[in-house]
């Protein structure tokens, strides 16, 4: 699916990290332990997701990330390129594969994966001053970080040095934690956790991520903290519940979630993010509209198998949306 979309009024939008194609096993239950067919590859990386969601309904967006010189780097470029993203940040490293993961999926809705990010080009994305003087030269609002991107250690101290250095330049973070429970006893995933909190002015927790940044607590308790923190918007995805907002002024609206057909749960709360995000910064919607547009954009992600296939554009959102009233 190729689209160019014209670009919003305003609002260009920015993120970084890995990009992997992804495999997905056709049979349940095989915790990619027992030969099976996998279909793929399929581009995927939590915040490449974001990135092609962002500019499929129309940002102006830039990535820095890296893939290998082979098939499965060409199948991520073609992918940003037909959404538009500038890959001027894109870089290509021979010697070394694009990243991959390979997904089996089981009865009970819980999914085992196995990667290759350590050992591929995934980690090598631009960085530093070059990154930041580049995004700011795009004159990107907001830039994006994915928590998936913190399990690798150099990638997590890439990308909190590039978000100080936008954040003191005036760009605005935006932050879904999308905690790793495995990392949890390192204390160094933590502090950049914590770190990026700070600098976010987009907070964007699951439900799972509010359960361990603020256990006990509900959004009405921790909401009103991240702002005095410096946050303009915090929202809570909810899944299939939906959602719970607060806007800069505090004011909190809460929506119901979609009810649909579950086919690939894979990359749905990249598509929330990108749509709210990117929406707020154009200019034309309001916080609860664009809400609204990010929860049809999480419901109709899970609709098609592959992480990045369920993505769509403001166009099939506002079908969406029609078709529910």
């Amino acid at each position: 699916m190729d689209v160019k979309p014209a670009a919003l009024s305003t609002g260009s939008v920015g993120s970084l990290g890995e990009l992997l194609v992804e495999f997905v096993c056709t049979e349940r239950d095989g915790r990619n332990r027992r030969a099976a067919t996998y279909m793929g590859p399929f581009p995927s990386g939590a915040p490449a997701i974001f990135i092609d969601q962002a500019a499929r309904i129309g940002a102006r967006a830039i990535f820095a990330g890296a893939v290998g010189d082979d098939a499965f780097g060409q199948v991520l470029c073609e992918r940003l390129a037909s959404a538009g993203v500038s890959r001027d940040l894109v870089r290509t490293v021979a010697g070394v594969p694009t990243g991959t993961a390979f997904v089996s999926y089981n009865s009970d809705g819980s999914r085992d994966f196995v990667f290759n990010i350590a050992r591929s080009a995934a980690a090598l994305f631009p960085a530093g001053a070059e990154a930041v003087e580049a995004v700011c030269g795009f004159g990107a609002d907001v830039f994006h970080i994915s928590g998936s991107t913190l399990g690798d250690p150099s990638m997590a101290k890439a990308a909190l040095e590039i978000c100080r250095g936008l954040h003191a330049a005036g760009v605005e973070i935006s932050f879904d934690p999308n905690i790793r429970k495995e990392l949890l006893a390192d204390p160094a995933y933590m502090e950049t956790v914590t770190a990026l909190l700070g600098l976010a002015a987009y907070v964007l927790p699951s439900s799972e991520d509010a359960e361990v940044l603020f256990p006990g607590e509900s959004f009405a308790d921790f909401a009103p903290r991240l702002h005095a923190g410096g946050a303009r918007c915090v929202v809570l995805k909810r899944g299939a519940q939906g959602c719970i907002g607060s806007d800069p002024r505090g004011a909190v609206e809460a929506l119901a979630g979609h009810a649909v057909e579950v086919v690939d749960p894979t990359g749905a709360g990249d598509c929330f993010c990108a749509t709210f995000v990117a929406l707020t910064v154009s200019g034309r919607f309001g916080f609860r509209d664009a809400l609204a547009r990010a929860n049809a954009a999480g419901a109709l992600a899970v609709g098609r198998i592959g992480p990045m296939e369920g993505n769509s554009t403001l166009a099939e959102i506002e079908a969406f949306l029609a078709s529910r009233r």
